[in-house]
């Protein structure tokens, strides 16, 4: 069965797949159409070719790039003479040194690297928090070493641009077209002459990764404008950086629709909830996404999750404060668990009420009990022990892996 077969027989027929058959991450590679080809990666690298060239559109992870250029010297015998970043996350563009390199060794110049001109901006700030990034990542992703490589040696743009790009390689156009969503820098590359539309990571096979709680501002009412863009532009191929690519029209129109509905319905809702004047707190615990839509498997809340989103909103519209003016200059949070263990009779009053609450099902409070139990008594390894299990629990409760990243994390600590 073909990439495009699977993706069809998931929309179509409802049917079910493992989530490596969803995200194939093997290092294959893949010819979709006439000159249109992918090797499969953290970060697929898509390719297309040209009679002076391959475009390479995203470059993976470093160790997945070396794959990717064995893959596409076979395929046509071509060099690479151009890359596009969709986006400056590393990894799309930390395999791009790899790429470089391979073109001298071969004795021709390095390709050519377009960008939008945010692009370069991330990478300064890249630099500036690479010991964060790490951190964060090593979190999210539960391991080190496969988005650790925050580095000063980015393969920076040779050509940029701010709204629109109309690029020519070897007698092939391709529209670059700006937009925001995951990211302020997101290009999508648009190929006219076979109406395919390599999408980045605005369509990821998952709920779009637009509230990722350790990340900066994600921009879900633009994500929905530019899923609505792509619409219009009627693709009949839809290559996204991350899981199956699709292909039809009708098909594509359905699935970008359902992913633009749902962002829509969390911005309006949300909004609504602030204008009349609700708190953060009411807001997430509140706002939802139809069930039907939810139940889709290309909006599964396997990555990021709508209460996330809901939070994103809230700081991009309103700010930090979350309407709790206890919030606004608070105690030192040691300090109010202290006083609160007082209260309870002791650190391991609440400990243990905390596991009493994760038995019955409540783990969102019984969070709160075991975070303050600990930080009450931090050198207590009963007390400890007992938050890592409440934590244990709700790891393996939860389905986003933003959520699962954090949880594992507490658990061990």
């Amino acid at each position: 069965m073909t990439l495009l077969e699977r993706s069809a027989r998931m929309i179509d027929e409802g049917a079910d797949e493992p989530q490596q058959a969803i995200h194939p991450m093997d290092g294959s590679f893949h010819e979709i159409a006439d000159d249109i080809a992918i090797v499969c990666a953290f970060s697929h690298v898509w390719s297309v070719a040209t009679e002076e060239g391959l475009v390479a559109i995203d470059t993976s992870l470093p160790g997945f790039a070396p794959i990717a250029l064995g893959h596409l010297r076979r395929w046509k015998g071509l060099p690479v003479h151009t890359i596009v970043y969709t986006h400056g996350h590393m990894d799309h563009v930390g395999g791009a040194p790899a790429f470089v390199e391979d073109a001298l060794q071969q004795g021709r110049a390095a390709p050519q690297v377009v960008a939008h001109e945010a692009v370069d901006r991330r990478f300064d700030r890249y630099t500036l928090t690479q010991d964060y990034n790490r951190l964060i990542n090593r979190r999210q992703f539960g391991r080190s070493g496969v988005m650790d490589m925050f580095a000063d040696d980015w393969v920076r743009p040779t050509t940029d641009y701010a709204a629109e790009l109309e690029l020519e390689v070897g007698g092939t156009s391709l529209r670059l077209i700006h937009a925001e969503g995951e990211t302020d820098d997101h290009t999508l590359v648009w190929l006219p002459h076979q109406r395919a539309l390599f999408a980045g990571d605005l369509f990821i096979w998952y709920f779009p990764n637009a509230g990722n709680p350790q990340k900066v501002q994600r921009y879900p009412a633009e994500w929905a404008a530019a899923l609505r863009r792509i619409i219009d532009l009627r693709p009949e191929l839809l290559l996204p950086a991350h899981g199956l690519p699709i292909e039809g029209e009708e098909r594509i129109a359905m699935v970008l629709d359902d992913v633009a509905t749902a962002l829509e319905g969390l911005v309006a809702d949300t909004l609504e909830m602030m204008n009349a004047g609700a708190r953060l707190d009411d807001i997430i615990h509140q706002v939802r996404v139809p069930d039907d839509l939810m139940a889709k498997p290309y909006l599964r809340a396997g990555y990021d999750e709508p209460e996330f989103v809901v939070r994103n909103i809230w700081r991009l519209y309103g700010g930090w404060y979350d309407g709790n003016p206890a919030r606004l200059k608070p105690a030192p949070d040691q300090a109010v668990a202290a006083e609160v263990a007082r209260l309870a009779g002791g650190a391991s009053e609440l400990a243990s009420r905390a596991i009493e609450l994760s038995e019955a099902g409540d783990l969102r409070l019984a969070c709160h009990l075991a975070e303050w139990a600990a930080q009450a008594a931090p050198d207590s390894p009963g007390v400890l022990e007992q938050r890592a299990a409440v934590y244990q629990k709700r790891r393996d409760q939860e389905q986003s892996l933003m959520a699962r990243g954090i949880y594992n994390d507490a658990s061990k600590t």
